[in-house]
């Protein structure tokens, strides 16, 4: 089956996002106070503190987006590769001056069919970043992070836990919004409980234009987590909430720890 037929398939189940779309200008404007520097060294801090790795430790981080935490991980010691489907995210991440101390490289790819060989001794996919695909996309990535990783390395996987999300959700019709100034970015969310995909609709009001974009995210229970990871691989699997602290029902965000 050609690449051309699976993404009209893929586009007819709902289960593929416009990267460009959600994650673009109106993503980072909106949502610049969540990715700033004090949030993005304390993402750091706690993969480190998850890792559990020591100086000169290879990472890949997928996405990387425009490389705030790729960077902090360089200075950190490690040496860190950067993979975002986003060619002008690593533009950025390229262009954007790192640590002296730091070794980072940035490459454009998908992290279904991964443009880097490894082995690496951590893989970290982090802030919500993981499930815009379909079941099979999102099984194929678990897979190339396990090809990618050497024996024993480590995989942690940041993103919306599936009962706190559920449990916290605002559905349609009510919306969640965001403003900033006379900007407001309104989501209207329901979740397909068939499918167990939060899926959203997004308007965007910003100096006079509308743009609107429809997106969905897989959110597996632990037992499809641990399912999937075994899969594909990987043996200990570990889930913590996020922030740190043991994962409960009403946790808005799970860390899944894997060991290849």
């Amino acid at each position: 089956m050609d690449l051309f037929v699976r993404a009209c398939i893929r586009a007819m189940m709902g289960a593929v996002t416009d990267v460009a779309a959600v994650f673009g200008d109106d993503y980072l404007y909106f949502y610049e106070d969540c990715i700033d520097d004090w949030h993005s060294d304390r993402d750091t801090a706690e993969i480190l503190g998850l890792l559990e790795v020591g100086r000169g430790a290879r990472i890949l981080d997928v996405p990387c987006g425009q490389g705030r935490i790729t960077r902090r991980l360089a200075a950190a010691g490690m040496d860190v590769t950067g993979v975002d489907l986003v060619a002008a995210y690593v533009e950025t991440a390229r262009a954007t001056p790192a640590h002296p101390d730091g070794r980072a490289t940035y490459v454009v790819g998908d992290m279904k069919e991964l443009p880097v060989p490894g082995p690496f001794d951590a893989v970290v996919c982090w802030y919500s970043s993981f499930g815009y695909d379909d079941d099979g996309g999102c099984q194929a990535a678990l897979a190339e992070f396990r090809r990618v990783l050497r024996p024993g390395g480590t995989l942690l996987i940041e993103t919306m836990h599936h009962d706190g999300a559920v449990r916290n959700l605002t559905p349609a019709p009510d919306a969640s919004a965001i403003t900033r100034g006379d900007d407001v970015l309104v989501d209207v969310a329901r979740f397909d409980t068939v499918a167990g995909r939060l899926r959203t609709d997004r308007t965007v009001y910003r100096s006079g234009t509308v743009r609107r974009v429809s997106f969905s995210v897989r959110l597996p229970t632990p037992p499809e987590w641990e399912r999937w990871l075994r899969d594909a691989g990987f043996e200990r699997v570990e889930y913590f909430a996020g922030g740190g602290g043991a994962l409960e029902y009403d946790s808005w965000v799970v860390v899944v720890r894997a060991t290849a």
